[in-house]
């Protein structure tokens, strides 16, 4: 991780309300004046030209901290990048059942907002607009309060998780299998919401919106707005959560209310949440369009340059499994029982079995595979096996979907940004006599 000790451990976060002219001048008003007034104290020194500063930019020596400085809170996670932070967690650490926030993978667009690091959620709010009957603004005491209150072991995976396995490689975050986590999250159902305001039929998507800060600082540039058809957003498992594992939101993972939208890629379950706006067409906000979360709509060849108009939209992720236990490595005595575990998901909802090869794919065993929590949860796998003899093993994982549809040996059909590849997850075991 880089040194921070001349970094200033906090930045200047947008306004909470953004949707009026009187709010954006006040914000402007607000980093102009407290934010140069700020870095001059902490320069110890004046600042020639600030009155040369275009309104609404944020100094770049306030604008440093990405979300790394929260690191110090994580243990054993792989940092891929901190300018914004990102970080992935080795496999033998997604071994619980309920991941906790120290292992949980992180993967920030932008710069942690000030209310994230002050946890202060005091005049907070959720707009629902667009396509809607009955336009609402509510606060968080709002959402408690007129709507049942759900907690679900929910599923979250970044849409790159496996991206570093894809050859030719592609551009992006070089995820291995850790960008994933299944947290319980605790929040009101976001179809109970939407059907509060009043869907018209009219409605095709949402666009999610959040207060996060643009690596430039520029207060006018959003971050990251996806969003999810209208179907998919009515299902009853998508949640806007105010709690993880029975606390408040982390500053690195939305505080204090975010979007879970499970089965697909954790870029539509948009952090620092205040505004779903109800589209009559698809959503085409920040890193909605081009390449971004998009795959060829046929299969391609590696490397293939694939023409705009026939990428479409990353939805429903993948079947995926993880070997979690032992760490890769290990060394176990052969021919004695070992037991080997890990966890499978899948953007459909249940998988349907989970197989382990230790012949490099020649035979397969079926793991016993626990039921799932509720819908859109990681499922737990087990198996026993005996190595013959000493010498090098691997334990190679395949789950399958309800469809039939299983994991391949090698990366699936390439596409240019890295995404959803569902490789099978392999550990090595050295048997000693």
């Amino acid at each position: 991780m880089s040194d921070k000790t001349e970094k200033p451990s906090y930045i200047i976060a947008l306004s909470q309300d953004d949707a009026t002219a009187p709010a954006q001048a006040s914000r402007r008003r607000f980093l102009k004046t407290s934010g140069l007034t700020a870095l001059g104290a902490m320069l110890g020194m004046t600042i020639p030209f600030e009155r040369n500063l275009p309104a609404g930019l944020i100094p770049v020596a306030l604008a440093q901290d990405t979300g790394a400085d929260f690191m110090a809170d994580k243990s054993g996670l792989t940092l891929l990048g901190d300018r914004p932070v990102n970080a992935e967690t080795p496999a033998h650490l997604l071994d619980d059942d309920i991941t906790p926030y120290k292992h949980l993978f992180v993967r920030m667009n932008g710069l942690v907002p000030q209310t994230a690091i002050d946890q202060n959620a005091e005049g907070w709010t959720l707009t629902i607009d667009g396509e809607v009957d009955t336009p609402l603004t509510l606060t968080i005491d709002d959402l408690k309060s007129q709507f049942e209150t759900v907690t679900s072991r929910l599923v979250i995976e970044c849409g790159g998780n496996g991206r570093s396995f894809f050859q030719p490689g592609t551009s992006g975050n070089q995820w291995t299998m850790g960008a994933i986590g299944c947290p319980e999250w605790t929040g009101v159902r976001l179809a109970d919401v939407l059907k509060k305001a009043g869907v018209k039929s009219t409605a095709v998507y949402t666009g999610h919106y959040g207060n996060d800060v643009h690596l430039s600082g520029d207060p006018e540039k959003v971050v990251i707005s996806r969003g999810v058809p209208i179907a998919k957003a009515l299902e009853e498992d998508a949640i806007i959560a105010w709690a993880m594992n029975g606390e408040p939101l982390p500053a690195l993972h939305g505080f204090p209310l975010r979007l879970i939208v499970p089965g697909y890629p954790a870029s539509v379950s948009q952090k620092y949440l205040n505004r779903i706006w109800v589209r009559d067409r698809e959503h085409d906000g920040a890193k909605m369009t081009g390449d971004s979360y998009r795959i060829p709509a046929y299969p391609v060849a590696p490397g293939t340059e694939v023409p705009p108009e026939d990428m479409v939209i990353l939805t429903e992720m993948p079947i995926k499994s993880v070997v979690t236990f032992p760490e890769t490595g290990t060394k176990v005595k052969a021919g004695e029982t070992t037991q080997v575990r890990g966890q499978a998901w899948c953007g459909k909802g249940d998988v349907a079995s989970v197989h382990i090869s230790t012949d490099f794919g020649e035979t397969w065993q079926e793991a016993r595979l626990e039921a799932a929590p509720n819908r859109f949860s990681w499922q737990r796998w087990r198996a026993d096996v005996t190595l013959p003899q000493h010498g090098y093993y691997e334990i190679w994982a395949r789950a399958t979907d309800q469809d039939g549809i299983s994991q391949p040996p090698l990366s699936p059909v390439w596409n240019p940004r890295g995404y959803a590849n569902n490789i099978q997850h392999r550990i090595a075991l050295i048997a000693e006599a």
